[in-house]
This record gives structure tokens, C-alpha cells and sequence, in this order.
């Protein structure tokens, strides 16, 4: 009795070791999954930084507009959210507006991107938009705020 007793301790004690590996070599690769989905996610903000400088210092003319919100918010629903998801939080086609890149960007560097888009990267032009129209959904995108923290 004894024996079997010992014999299930053992077989008990050598599932949750395996169990137990599972799990970490799960992790593991899920938090390499993850490190590498961020540096991939990095590089689609690379085009912030390639803005002209004229171009970034523009100011946005709706910056104090209470109704520029609640426009760009329909605007950025019509032509935006397909890709970048209905909250701006990104989606298979678009990144993330609310990473830290985006939100720290010039109204200017956001203007520039969406009237010229990155076509490469599958963002079209949006220059047929009118310019109050690309201002708004400009003015919306800031508003969205950030959910990442800065990355190091």
C-alpha cells in the first residue's frame, strides 16, 4: 500500500514538473513573440520621424474647435477605422494611434501623414479629403490619448 502510495506521489509529483515546464517554455516564447511584435510595431512609426520640418511645426487651426472632436470622430469612422480599428487602437490592416509615437507627434506630423499616407505600408493618400476634414480627424486622433507606455 505504501508503495503505491510513494509510486502515485511520484508519478503526481513528476506531472506537475512537466506541467510545470510547459507553462515556462510557453512563456518564454510568448514573451519572445511579444518582443518581436514590438520592434516590428516600432518600425510602422518610423514615418513620424520622416516628416519635413515645415511640414510638423503646422499648427492645427481646429486645436480649440469644441465641435472638431465630434466631427473627426464621424470622419475618422468613415475613412480610418477599417484599419486602425473604431478606437484607434489598431487593427490587422493599421497600428495603433494611441501609441506613445502617435500621441506625441505634431499636429503637423499627423496632417502631413494623412494627407500624404504611407503608401508602402498599405495608408493611402487622403489629400482628396478636404483640408478642415483632415484638421478634424487630426484634432480626433489626439484626443484618443495614449494606452502604451513609452517605449525605452
Amino acid at each position: 500500500m505504501r508503495s503505491s502510495l510513494r509510486f502515485l506521489s511520484a508519478i503526481q509529483a513528476f506531472f506537475i514538473v512537466v506541467v510545470g515546464l510547459t507553462f515556462s517554455v510557453t512563456a518564454q516564447k510568448e514573451n519572445s513573440a511579444s518582443q518581436k511584435e514590438s520592434q516590428k510595431d516600432d518600425s510602422v512609426y518610423a514615418e513620424l520621424g520622416k516628416v519635413p520640418k515645415k511640414a510638423a511645426a503646422q499648427r492645427n487651426p481646429l486645436e480649440r474647435d469644441a465641435d472638431a472632436v465630434a466631427a473627426g470622430t464621424k470622419l475618422f469612422e468613415q475613412h480610418c477605422a477599417e484599419c486602425h480599428g473604431f478606437e484607434g487602437e489598431g487593427a490587422r490592416k493599421g497600428p495603433s494611434l494611441r501609441a506613445h509615437q502617435v500621441q506625441q507627434a505634431t499636429p503637423g506630423t499627423l496632417f502631413w501623414i494623412l494627407t500624404n499616407g504611407v503608401v508602402r505600408r498599405g495608408m493611402p493618400v487622403w489629400s482628396k479629403l478636404p483640408e478642415p476634414q483632415r484638421w478634424q480627424i487630426v484634432t480626433y486622433v489626439k484626443s484618443l490619448g495614449t494606452t502604451e507606455k513609452p517605449s525605452q
